[in-house]
């Protein structure tokens, strides 16, 4: 047999198996609740205040409910226009307090997302449309589109060719978090620095596969403990799918694969019930629109004061498991 059929055919079988390992297994829960929280520190008084801060959504994949949300503003729930992550809005005509205080407490039910051996209906390709296309720090030609061209074969599906492209990920990144530029989710960057945190990660997959007219998305929330009751949660973490015909959406979590690397194959499929996810893309536009140019990505509260980016907000997340927090961790 040829090296380079070969290499296919173990790719092929090496994919098929982690598939059926998945589909295979019963999907595991966890239910938390979960608390975001910030507030909204003003200096200037009397200025126009707006803040926007994205809702959690239910899916099949996750069972969200507000217990409670308070905030010093009213709050009003509003849709972005294009991905239709939801969002509260809350303004002041003349902000004349020091601080604004949120808080929403959710409720959730987190489900594992193993992929299917069969996905359902096809999504209608308006909806898929969006996620071939570029982002402002997420391109689809050049040095990216270069790279992935070199690790797909013409005879490889495309769950082979993501497959591929997520092996370069992981084998030519590093999670590393020093220095500066890391976070920001510009592919080009990951290109070249070959090391970053989850956005980086998933950016230059998503280029690359986006290249290879695969279309692929970039999902945020936040990341929970797997040894712990509850806890601080530090900062955000992000993750992404891909779309193939017979199967449906994919879920892949590079960053997380790289810092776990006896569960790479498993990432590769596979979402894990310790998430909680809050929006969807990049280039976010606000509704009301806000101001400043579309967010790179959102999952932090964004303020404008005086119709500009105003960014001294304090932020604090946590969560718990529901019930004894050691029974609901050993049932997982």
């Amino acid at each position: 047999m040829p090296r380079k059929l070969s290499l296919v055919v173990l790719l092929f079988v090496s994919t098929s198996f982690a598939f059926s390992q998945a589909a295979s297994q019963k999907p595991k829960v966890r239910r938390f609740t979960f608390d975001y929280s910030f507030t909204v520190n003003v200096t200037e008084p009397g200025q126009p205040l707006d803040v926007w801060f994205p809702v959690a959504h239910s899916d099949q994949f996750q069972k969200v409910k507000i217990i409670s949300k308070s905030g010093d503003l009213p709050l009003q729930e509003t849709m972005d226009p294009e991905y239709g992550n939801r969002m509260f809005h809350a303004r002041a005509a003349k902000a004349d307090k020091a601080e604004y205080h949120f808080t929403v407490r959710y409720d959730v039910e987190r489900f594992e997302h193993l992929v299917a051996v069969a996905g359902g209906p096809p999504e209608p390709s308006a909806e898929l449309k969006r996620f071939l296309e570029a982002d402002r720090l997420v391109p689809i030609t050049g040095k990216p589109a270069e790279i992935a061209a070199a690790q797909v074969k013409p005879q490889m599906t495309d769950v082979e060719k993501a497959r591929a492209l997520y092996d370069y990920t992981f084998n030519n990144m590093r999670y590393d978090k020093t220095g500066s530029g890391w976070g920001h989710g510009d592919t080009l960057w990951a290109c070249d620095s070959h090391h970053g945190n989850c956005t980086d990660f998933h950016s230059l997959f998503i280029s690359m596969a986006r290249s290879q007219h695969i279309p692929a998305k970039f999902e945020i929330g936040f990341s929970i403990p797997d040894d712990k009751g509850s806890s601080d949660i530090a900062g955000y973490h992000c993750w992404a799918e891909f779309y193939e015909q017979s199967r449906g959406w994919i879920p892949v979590d590079i960053s997380e694969a790289w810092k776990h690397q006896e569960k790479k194959n498993y990432f590769f499929g596979a979402h894990d019930v310790n998430r909680i996810q809050f929006s969807v893309g990049r280039d976010i536009e606000l509704s009301p629109k806000q101001h400043g140019q579309r967010l790179n990505y959102f999952i932090y509260p964004y303020a404008e004061l005086n119709g500009e980016e105003y960014p001294n907000v304090k932020i604090a997340f946590s969560f718990a498991d529901a019930g004894d927090g050691k029974s609901a961790r050993a049932s997982k």
